[in-house]
């Protein structure tokens, strides 16, 4: 039986993650107000965001960067977008 949360990005009720996804309270905190689609919805995203932008996460300025995107993909605010991409048509 898989655990519900109330999302913080879509606000409703949905299937959590079935672990934190790294440790300490940003996981903590992920695991009991994201759901598993909005992690997943964050994981492609960010993906985008690393391949597009050509960014390192060796360098710390980078991985801040991607930190501070995950906030604002979660919370509801604007978040980076790589730069000249289309979404296909459905």
């Amino acid at each position: 039986m898989s655990r519900t949360v109330f999302c913080r990005k879509h606000k409703q009720d949905l299937p959590g993650l079935a672990q934190p996804p790294f440790p300490g309270p940003k996981g903590q905190d992920i695991y009991e107000h994201i759901s598993l689609q909005a992690w997943e919805e964050w994981q492609k995203h960010q993906t985008m965001l690393i391949n597009e932008r050509r960014l390192n996460l060796v360098q710390p300025e980078h991985r801040k960067f991607l930190q501070e995107e995950m906030g604002k993909f979660f919370s509801g605010e604007d978040y980076a977008q790589a730069e000249g991409y289309v979404a296909p048509k459905d």
